[in-house]
């Protein structure tokens, strides 16, 4: 596979993987605005703050360190090894799941069992789904490796989908269960998500005449499972070593990106209040300043030496602490959108440190990578006078004056975002060539052609 097809299936990747988490968060949106027709926003809450995270950390901490190192750029390994050292990821996914269901289930407050029964069973099963995912995960190395991109679509879309509607069907009908209705249906998503790789790689192995066969470093499905290699080593040591660094960046990375989960957990905070539109406002902003460090903190990691990355890690540590400082002030003067200001701030640190970092590393170079950060003042005024219209029509449409009206205003919303769009289709040119080259739309002109 040549670089240029490696990096257009790399592109579709990202792509997929983009359109799969807004219809993933869409279909959560509209599923929560279901359940809570029925069931108490506390459960709601334990469930999309608590039993979510425990599931979301034990799944980081016994797995990302692993899928960074053998995923890393090594044309020539030996896949046996590999696909070893993977298996290791479920004892510590068990590991985890049980030190981390102990510090929910002793350490921190447990919820009222009037208000939300069951809270023990929801840990344990929540950590049992995260011990059923790492099942799956020299299947979906393997197949990240190797760019099987309708695989991974498929897999999470029927999981996702399946999940939903095994949730509505509960909450519609079982709604006493509380929070066995969430814990069974995460277990159901962990099952199927497995389920849909083991299942593909046994048909895929299992017809000799199948042309991805040929690229596959395995033969039979038996060879997945952990073996002793030729060489008598059951794990290659470098990678080892390797998983281990990775390990050290990735425990302090989740530190810093799920801190305010984390603050919210341990101080039990899940009472909004009167503040969703002005929340929703921030998490915008914040949202923003995500994506910007997304890609500067990318680039930043991959082009560090050990010393710098050991450096860096330091500085964002100490940071951390004035972080949750900032967290608990903010919160007592600003309520929840507090926790929202705190993490700007904090990816407002991070994405400083990584320009800085840029700057430097280009300064003697004739490339301006961070060129790409200024905007057309075309697209700059669009976004402008749509929020000015949007806000307006906020005052005259929304939110008090029956369903027409929030027709209305939903509908100069959705105006103003088709113009914004089409905007940025016209002014980023860059963009919209980089997209068509690497997702394979051609050109009206190339057609003629």
């Amino acid at each position: 596979m040549g670089s240029q097809e490696v990096l257009g299936q790399a592109a579709r990747l990202a792509s997929f993987g983009l359109i799969l988490q807004v219809l993933f968060r869409l279909i959560t949106f509209v599923l929560n605005a279901f359940i809570l027709r029925f069931l108490s926003k506390e459960i709601v809450g334990v469930v999309n703050v608590r039993l979510t995270l425990l599931y979301s950390t034990t799944l980081f901490l016994a797995r990302e360190a692993f899928r960074r190192a053998c995923l890393s750029g090594v044309t020539q390994r030996d896949w046996s090894q590999t696909l070893n050292l993977l298996w290791l990821t479920v004892p510590l996914g068990v590991f985890w799941s049980l030190f981390l269901g102990w510090v929910w289930l002793q350490l921190l407050e447990v919820p009222d069992p009037y208000v939300v029964p069951h809270y023990a069973t929801g840990v344990v099963l929540f950590g049992l789904s995260a011990v059923i995912e790492l099942l799956g995960e020299p299947f979906w190395v393997l197949a990240q490796a190797h760019m099987f991109v309708k695989l991974k679509v498929i897999a999470e879309s029927l999981s996702v989908i399946l999940k939903s509607i095994l949730t509505a069907f509960l909450v519609l009908w079982l709604p006493h269960w509380g929070l066995y209705i969430f814990s069974l249906a995460q277990l159901f998503y962990t099952t199927v998500l497995v389920l849909c790789y083991v299942t593909y790689f046994t048909k895929l192995l299992g017809s000799p005449e199948s042309a991805k066969l040929q690229t596959l470093p395995v033969s039979r499905i038996t060879d997945l499972l952990p073996n002793i290699t030729r060489s008598g080593a059951f794990i290659n040591w470098k990678e080892a070593k390797l998983t281990w660094s990775f390990f050290k960046q990735s425990f302090l990375k989740q530190i810093l990106t799920e801190g305010e989960r984390y603050v919210m957990t341990f101080l039990n905070v899940l009472n909004f209040g009167d503040q969703g539109p002005v929340l929703l406002r921030s998490y915008c902003f914040y949202v923003l300043l995500l994506a910007i460090n997304g890609v500067t903190e990318c680039f930043t990691f991959a082009a560090m030496s050990k010393e710098e990355v050991d450096r860096y890690n330091f500085v964002m540590l100490a940071l951390s602490s004035s972080f949750l400082v900032l967290s608990y002030l903010l919160t007592r003067w600003c309520g929840s959108v507090g926790f929202i200001l705190a993490n700007c701030f904090n990816m407002g640190i991070r994405i400083t440190q990584s320009l800085c970092f840029i700057h430097r590393y280009y300064r003697r170079s004739p490339h301006r990578p961070l060129a790409g950060l200024r905007l057309s003042p075309v697209l700059l005024g669009a976004f402008a006078l749509g929020g000015g219209v949007t806000a307006v029509s906020e005052v005259f449409f929304c939110c008090e004056q029956g369903w027409p009206a929030r027709l209305a205003h939903i509908a100069v919303g959705a105006f103003c975002l088709g113009a914004t769009l089409g905007t940025a289709f016209l002014t980023e040119t860059k963009l919209i060539r980089f997209l068509r080259t690497q997702l394979g739309v051609p050109r009206r002109t190339d057609k003629m052609t």
